[in-house]
């Protein structure tokens, strides 16, 4: 049985080997189609794996709680000030109300300018706990971050992000200078690593730039600015007043993070009667990303299946010009004694021979992805810096990541194919009239 097999395959090569342009084409097609499978697949893996990792960061055991800004004729208070979203209370009710929770820690940010001498720069001032740095995944580059004294005694001191110091502080050590915030002047004692930006994930959460924050307590901001913001637009005056911005609940427990979210809500909704509030799980995020990647994959699998397809086609359409050409080896082949069976297996495997070495090929070229980016990236980073820069974060960034199931799956399809578009071709060389074939010219 063995030497049949091995003298099928040598007189496939052999048969292939004649034409070697012809059966290069047909090899290229199925090429092209196994490349296209895995190196599609480990893009969508990568920008899936960067969504993940974004709600990773997050903590798939927080609970966000953000104020929302509601219709102007439903927001509390009146005149020109519009009062919404979180409050002081809503934050000591879940603490004094919630027996899950690990932690809870309240924010307020609002856009300001912030200046050092005769540099400017926007930035989104903070006002926040101690536990800030460590739920929002910071890291520091310089000095400390805020500390519970300085929530305790109101100081005038600030953490500055990695961007804002750059901006500021381009030529200098910005710890122990003044950082002026409107009238107000902070002590910089901390800056942070610079953080990539966070995308805006669905309707559920604002992309975030941390690199251009300014840190400073929570209870500064409230005796130094308070909860009214003033904005001023053509001549009329109004503004805000919110008292926190956000609430990061974490649990113990992974299981126990909806029926937390589910109290909150709950809490949330009798006290406000108008829905100033969005509570946002992570966990729910993470699990609709993962179904997105399914699917995304699918949907990628399949453009790339009809690449395959092509080149299946193409193999047939080589074999049935083949097999015409070689009607008489089959007329004096069947003369000789060979069976039906024995033609199909002869077609069969040199299908098979070269879908396989087109999958092979498309295997070894799928592992040079990584490289073959990053490598790309590179010199477009040499060439066109400006076209680069202007790019998203995400895809400059973007790092594919190989499925081992993608490679796998191609190379079995490259060789189902063979022999699914290999079949009717030497079906149809097996059922030549002998007499017939080798008759023929």
């Amino acid at each position: 049985m063995s030497s049949r097999f091995w003298q099928t395959l040598r007189l496939g090569l052999k048969s292939l080997l004649l034409h070697k342009l012809r059966s290069g084409l047909a090899i290229l097609g199925i090429f092209i189609g196994v490349t296209a499978v895995i190196w599609l697949v480990a893009m969508g893996e990568g920008v899936s794996y960067q969504a993940q990792q974004q709600i990773k960061d997050l903590g798939a055991n927080n609970i966000i709680v953000r104020s929302i800004k509601p219709p102007s004729d439903a927001t509390r208070g009146g005149g020109f000030f519009m009062a919404y979203g979180l409050l002081r209370d809503d934050y000591d009710r879940m603490v004094a109300n919630i027996p899950t929770l690990l932690q809870a820690v309240p924010m307020r940010e609002i856009r300001k300018e912030a200046r050092y001498l005769d540099k400017v720069t926007d930035v989104r001032l903070v006002g926040c706990t101690a536990k800030y740095l460590e739920i929002n995944n910071l890291r520091m580059s310089r000095g400390r971050f805020l500390s519970d004294k300085d929530l305790e005694r109101a100081d005038n001191v600030a953490v500055i992000g990695d961007a804002a110091a750059k901006v500021l502080f381009p030529y200098e050590n910005p710890i122990g200078r003044f950082l002026q915030v409107e009238k107000e002047f902070y002590v910089i004692v901390g800056q942070t690593e610079d953080k990539t930006p966070s995308g805006g994930i669905g309707g559920s959460l604002a992309a975030q730039d941390y690199n251009l924050d300014v840190y400073i307590p929570l209870s500064t901001l409230r005796w130094r600015i308070g909860d009214m913001v003033a904005t001023s637009r053509a001549g009329s005056r109004e503004g805000e007043v919110v008292q926190l911005s956000q609430i990061t609940v974490t649990v113990h427990e992974l299981a126990e993070v909806d029926a937390t979210a589910d109290i909150i809500k709950t809490l949330l909704q009798k006290f406000h009667p108008v829905v100033d509030y969005a509570v946002t799980v992570p966990k729910e995020l993470l699990q609709q990303a993962q179904v997105l990647q399914m699917m995304f994959n699918l949907l990628l699998v399949l453009i790339a299946g009809i690449a395959l397809l092509v080149g299946g086609i193409g193999i047939m359409n080589i074999m049935l010009a083949t097999v015409t050409e070689r009607t008489r080896e089959i007329g004096i082949r069947r003369a000789l004694g060979a069976k039906q069976r024995d033609i199909v297996s002869q077609f069969l495997t040199e299908t098979v021979v070269l879908s396989a070495t087109g999958g092979l090929l498309g295997v070894f070229f799928g592992f040079l992805c990584h490289p073959a980016i990053v490598g790309t990236r590179a010199v477009m980073r040499q060439l066109f810096p400006d076209v680069i820069a202007s790019l998203p974060s995400n895809i400059q960034q973007l790092e594919p990541r190989i499925a081992p199931w993608s490679i796998i799956a191609a190379f079995l399809i490259s060789v189902g194919v063979g022999v699914v578009f290999g079949l009717y071709p030497a079906q149809r060389a097996a059922k030549m009239d002998p007499i017939e074939a080798l008759r023929h010219e």
